[in-house]
C-alpha cells in the first residue's frame, strides 16, 4: 500500500500540545525542551480562551497555546520534562502521531531530536 499522500513519507512524528499560562511560560517551556533535544519545534500561539471543568466548575482562562513537534520514541521524557516543568497541577500534555507528513520536514524533526540529550 503506498503512502496517503503523494510527497509524504509514513512518520514515527508527534504533536504534542500543552497550554501555559503566560507567553513567558510557553516560551520558557518550549526553550527547555529544545535545549533538551526533546522537540524540534514549538509554535507558539497566544491568545487562546480555554473553558473547561476543573473541581466541579466551569473555568475560563486565557491561555497560550504550544504546539510541539517531537517523535513518539521520545514522548514519555517530553511528558515528563513537561509535568515537573509545567506550573499547573495538572497540565494539558496530548500527543497525536502523525501518520504522513512531508518527507523533508520529517527527517528534519527526527535529525534535530536525539536520544542522547541528557
Amino acid at each position: 500500500m503506498g503512502d496517503p499522500v503523494p510527497g509524504a513519507t509514513r512518520s514515527d512524528v508527534a504533536l504534542v500540545l500543552t497550554t501555559a499560562p503566560t507567553l513567558d511560560v510557553a516560551t520558557s517551556l518550549a526553550e527547555g525542551l529544545l535545549d533538551a533535544g526533546l522537540i524540534a519545534c514549538a509554535n507558539i500561539v497566544p491568545g487562546v480562551r480555554s473553558l473547561y471543568r476543573w473541581k466541579g466548575e466551569v473555568q475560563r482562562d486565557d491561555e497560550v497555546l504550544v504546539l510541539m513537534k517531537s517523535t513518539t520514541t521520545l514522548y514519555p521524557r517530553l511528558e515528563a520534562f513537561l509535568a515537573k516543568a509545567h506550573p499547573y497541577d495538572v497540565p494539558e500534555i496530548l500527543s497525536m502521531p502523525v501518520s504522513a507528513g512531508f518527507a523533508p520536514y520529517v527527517s528534519w524533526i527526527r535529525e534535530e531530536v536525539s536520544d542522547t540529550h541528557e
